[in-house]
């Protein structure tokens, strides 16, 4: 870590974010080729939301081991500091122009800019809070995300309380009901306003499923109770339009609420770069090499979408830090020249552009749970698959060989029900 005062005036490329994205697309950006590197965040600890998370299975793809989320970020940080990597922590990244003259200021130094060669958008993404979806009722006491009393349970020692009650079925949500019933603390139940779970199935089975814990679908807080500290909560189940039945709402009485209702990625730099965004994933759009829409400026990790392995994260951000690299030495590969886009029972694509003369990996998620399919890339590829849930994203090999025969400037991906026999797969 270094103090603003120490910085140069000019980087090849500029990180923003020290999480698992900005560790791996730093390293990445390096390792490419280029000579100066700075890391900006905001906490006082490289790491991001990996050292609150204590529990284990980090790692299995990247690392081929399980490990803690402190375990693995340590392993990228190891790396970042014996490659001299600028870290600038407890600094905030206040404004990058699209001549990519970035703004930080820290409490200790004050201001300062910095010129890069390129930038890489890293900030992750945050969580949902209760006035996204407008619960009705006081605002007592007792009411936060899943993520905070996370960070309040495992780095402060902190119990938010005795009775539990968790809103949403979102991975931290199904970890937390875990950790607080490990450390005593009562969970009468998770409760989803989907008719499916928002959560791994290893989280669901580890989380709940192993410690007895309810999870009720179709079923959401509909009113909270209490003055000074939460006292009771109104549930109800809803309908195939996810309105309640108020007829058939009762009480479950608790002293703290924890909301795990989704994540959203933090874009308001991306907003002031004036990136183009994708309504779907609420991130930049991006081509192949995960630039965006401004030229010089890259994007990796729960700011572009959101994942559900940190893994995958890493493997995306070392392919922005590759391309930001390459970008600032005049190696840039040639453009794109296909355009992806959602079709059947697909939610989101990314990266949104791809080209036919090299290997991609496309990310999508699913609209709607679904067994034995086919995905499908166009009229050129198709896959089997067992089945899909819209808590785990997919992910295709998209292969030059696929696309000899294609002359077109498009592709839709579809999932769809595999109730006629399939093409031959190339």
């Amino acid at each position: 870590m270094m103090p603003l005062s120490n910085l140069r005036d000019e980087y090849d490329t500029v990180v923003v974010g020290a999480g698992p994205a900005g560790m791996a697309a730093a390293l990445s950006a390096l390792r490419t080729g280029v000579e100066t590197v700075l890391m900006v965040d905001r906490e006082v600890e490289p790491g991001g939301i990996l050292n609150q998370c204590i529990h284990n299975g980090f790692g299995l793809h990247h690392f081929g081991e399980e490990l803690t989320g402190p375990e693995y970020a340590q392993r990228f940080l190891t790396d970042l500091l014996d490659h001299h990597i600028d870290i600038a922590t407890d600094c905030y990244v206040l404004d990058v122009t699209p001549d990519r003259l970035v703004t930080l200021m820290s409490p200790a130094v004050g201001v300062r800019q910095v010129l890069a060669g390129a930038v890489v958008l890293a900030m992750g993404a945050r969580e949902r809070t209760r006035g996204a979806i407008r619960i009705p009722g006081q605002r007592p006491s007792g009411v936060m995300t899943a993520g905070l009393a996370q960070k309040f349970v495992n780095q402060m020692g902190l119990l938010p309380g005795k009775r539990a009650v968790i809103l949403g079925s979102g991975d931290i949500g199904l970890i937390m009901a875990r950790r607080m019933t490990l450390e005593g603390v009562e969970v009468p139940g998770v409760f989803e306003i989907m008719p499916h779970a928002n959560g791994l199935t290893r989280n669901i089975v580890q989380c709940l499923h192993d410690f007895d814990i309810p999870l009720h679908l179709s079923t959401t807080v509909v009113e909270i109770h209490g003055r000074d500290r939460v006292e009771k909560v109104t549930v109800a189940p809803v309908d195939d339009q996810l309105r309640p039945d108020l007829s058939r709402a009762h009480t479950v009485k608790c002293d703290t609420l924890l909301a795990s209702i989704g994540l959203i990625p933090e874009n308001e730099l991306s907003q002031k770069l004036g990136l183009r965004l994708d309504p779907t994933t609420a991130g930049p759009v991006v081509t192949s090499t995960m630039e965006t829409s401004r030229d010089g400026v890259f994007a990796a990790g729960n700011v572009v979408h959101i994942h559900d392995l940190v893994d995958f994260v890493s493997q995306e951000a070392l392919l922005a830090g590759e391309n930001a690299a390459r970008y600032v030495t005049g190696r840039r590969p040639p453009a794109d020249n296909i355009k992806l886009s959602s079709g059947a029972n697909v939610a989101s694509v990314v990266p949104h552009t791809i080209s036919s003369d090299r290997e991609h990996t496309v990310y999508l998620r699913v609209r709607k749970p679904m067994e034995k399919s086919w995905l499908r890339l166009g009229d050129v590829y198709e896959k089997r698959l067992r089945y899909v849930v819209p808590a785990e994203m997919v992910s295709l090999k998209v292969r030059p060989r696929f696309l000899e025969h294609f002359h077109g400037d498009s592709l839709t991906i579809d999932i769809v029900p595999r109730d006629e026999p399939g093409r031959e797969e190339p």
